[in-house]
């Protein structure tokens, strides 16, 4: 074979693989897309929009690691949940867990770790400076307290208990410790209309399913009373 021929067989073949590599690159995205697509509906829990625990989880502690004490950790758990489902039906159930993710996740913003963690219990991790605490946890009771509007015109009263727990206050940047200091100030509050902020007493009470052998006394922002 001719140089002449050689040398336009290698640039046959390469014009060939680069027409061929080229052909299925739209395709590959399109795949890249609907794979990032499934990949982020693993990670959220259909209903809520919520991250699914394990996300939450991944997140929240990689928040709590760049913030640290300013950084709070909110536990969020619906008040007579049961009794909606019972009387309004488990479609109305439902709608008042998704109006709970959707104002939750509008509470928190986009930069928080917020997740459901089973049932009607939620949790949310973000950056919350002891400055803004108070008025931030008091506009999340409210949003929470607002009537859910169902598709047919119903009207569904509800209500929710929210602790919370901060490195500065319970000593502990520790993901584990903290939701169980603001689970045991949620249980402070249950049924109060009112936000508990945990202290460092709440990380060390013994508790069986989220409701504890003593409770400290504690005023409306989980201070010693």
């Amino acid at each position: 074979m001719s140089s002449l021929l050689r040398v336009q067989g290698r640039i046959g073949q390469r014009t060939l693989l680069l027409t061929t590599a080229a052909v299925p690159l739209t395709g590959w995205a399109v795949h890249a897309a609907a794979l990032h697509k499934q990949l982020t509906a693993t990670r959220r829990d259909p209903l809520t929009g919520l991250l699914r625990r394990d996300a939450y989880t991944a997140r929240a502690r990689r928040l709590l690691a760049r913030h640290g004490d300013n950084a709070t950790l909110v536990m969020v758990d619906a008040d007579h949940f049961k009794t909606v489902n019972d009387t309004m039906g488990h479609p109305a159930g439902d709608a008042v867990l998704a109006a709970f993710g959707d104002r939750i996740t509008a509470w928190a913003g986009q930069h928080a770790s917020a997740g459901r963690l089973g049932g009607d219990e939620f949790a949310v991790v973000l950056e919350l400076p002891a400055a803004r605490r108070e008025q931030r946890l008091t506009q999340l009771v409210r949003m929470l307290h607002t009537p859910v509007v169902l598709d047919d015109g119903r009207t569904v009263d509800v209500a929710a208990s929210v602790g919370a727990a901060a490195p500065d206050l319970v000593g502990s940047r520790d993901l584990s410790a903290l939701q169980r200091a603001a689970d045991a100030a949620l249980y402070d509050g249950k049924h109060s209309g009112r936000a508990v902020l945990a202290t460092a007493q709440h990380v060390t009470l013994p508790s069986v399913n989220g409701r504890r052998a003593g409770r400290p006394g504690t005023s409306r922002w989980g201070r010693a009373a």
